[in-house]
């Protein structure tokens, strides 16, 4: 189904505050209470909207360190690549996983306290898990950009 601009104003809207009461985000996009909460239950069905979450302050849980970590295999088997992802999703500290194209086969970003922390769940975990041939880290030095929003218009 194609979104018109009463689904794209909601969905930027809602992106942009999530805890909108449907009052106010039918206020904010032209519409009355009914239809907006009607589209709103549409898009959560259709998809287009998978959750709503808190975005929470890392430097307030003590989290400093981030870091993008390239990850090679020694192979792609079925086998490496299950053991992979099932270390991948056990672990809190990796926040994303991307297949990628290139000279490496995944990309995570993670995030930990201190460079010893780091250190620690890499030695000790990462590096542990079966078929992961390398890992080549780059660490943020600073955010100058971090936008949550997709576009949507």
């Amino acid at each position: 189904m194609s979104l018109d601009r009463y689904d794209r104003a909601i969905l930027q809207a809602l992106q942009r505050d999530g805890r909108l009461s449907n009052r106010d985000l039918a206020e904010k996009v032209g519409l009355s209470a009914a239809p907006c909460w009607r589209r709103v239950k549409r898009l959560e069905e259709e998809g287009y909207i998978k959750d709503y979450i808190a975005q929470l302050a890392p430097q307030k849980l003590g989290l400093q360190v981030f870091a993008f970590a390239e990850v090679s295999l020694d192979n792609h088997h079925a086998d490496t690549l299950a053991s992979f992802n099932e270390a991948v999703q056990s672990c809190p500290e990796i926040l994303e996983c991307h297949s990628v194209s290139g000279q490496c086969d995944y990309l995570l970003k993670i995030v930990e306290k201190d460079m010893a922390s780091y250190e620690h769940f890499l030695s000790g975990t990462l590096l542990q898990v079966p078929g992961i041939r390398s890992v080549s880290t780059m660490f943020s030095l600073r955010q100058s950009k971090l936008i949550r929003e997709l576009p949507v218009g």
